[in-house]
């Protein structure tokens, strides 16, 4: 249900879901490698505004997105270095590092583009 709102550009809907119910960011990873586009870049905006609002919880989805950096489609492994480079903790460079000599030359650079807005941010 969320992907399909998701889908349907009801960004604003799914945000106040999340605020209300914290356990809908066990989904994240679901949504991040849900086959619709329109998903994928939503996620990727829920994230950048809950980092804002909801920090906390936000950075609860670290473990299941660092394990997204292994993802065979190298669209879904870009996508997880760009929102750890979103939420910006430090701890997770060591991870974004690995990936810098991924296989995929478009994950080479998000991964070095996300090392260096969390140095930034720090």
């Amino acid at each position: 249900m969320i992907a399909d709102y998701m889908e349907g550009g009801l960004l604003d809907n799914i945000i106040d879901m999340f605020k209300h119910d914290k356990n809908l960011y066990e989904l994240i990873t679901d949504l991040m490698t849900d086959e619709r586009m329109r998903v994928r870049i939503g996620v990727t905006a829920l994230l950048e505004t809950l980092i804002l609002e909801d920090p906390e919880n936000v950075k609860k989805t670290i473990p299941r997105i660092l394990f997204l950096l292994k993802h065979e489609n190298p669209v879904i492994r870009g996508d997880a270095a760009y929102i750890l480079g979103t939420i910006g903790d430090r701890e997770v460079v060591p991870s974004l590092q690995e990936i810098i000599s991924d296989e995929n030359e478009n994950v080479r650079i998000i991964a070095k583009e996300a090392i260096e807005d969390i140095q930034a941010k720090s």
